[in-house]
């Protein structure tokens, strides 16, 4: 129905040759002709003797990759460590092009005691039971009494 109009600079321009510096990979220069190579193993060594801890090369959750995380309001917790969370979304009626609220029930393993009415943060999981992928990170804001 609709065409997108394509972007003169993608087609145009080629792509740069510039180098960026990321956490993930520094960029390390070459030692000039008078500097000294200093290996990477005196640097850990050096850390040690002064007390200091060297970071890790990567988070811990960057070997996950990146998690869906969905936020809902628990409509039940008469379960041990599981509670139901309700995720509401909006969807775009394709006929009268109106906004529709769908929900969505996940159960979810919960750890920190959240009750009916709060609201939480809820990650994907491996499979805990027959019904039972997602896990309660945290809770957002509990229910009013």
């Amino acid at each position: 129905m609709f065409r997108r109009k394509k972007k003169e600079e993608e087609t145009s321009a080629p792509p740069s040759a510039e180098v960026v510096a990321t956490p993930e990979a520094p960029v390390v220069e070459a030692p000039s002709a008078g500097e000294d190579v200093v290996s990477e193993s005196a640097i850990v060594a050096a850390d040690a003797a002064t007390g200091e801890a060297a970071a890790p090369a990567r988070a811990p959750s960057a070997r996950r990759g990146n998690r869906v995380q969905k936020v809902g309001i628990i409509t039940s917790d008469k379960m041990q460590k599981t509670v139901v969370v309700r995720v509401d979304r909006l969807v775009l009626h394709r006929t009268y092009r109106r906004y529709v609220r769908r929900t969505t029930k996940f159960k979810a393993h919960d750890e920190l005691g959240a009750a009916v009415g709060d609201r939480v943060r809820i990650v994907e999981t491996r499979p805990l039971s027959a019904q039972k992928h997602w896990r309660v990170v945290e809770i957002l804001q509990k229910a009013a009494k």
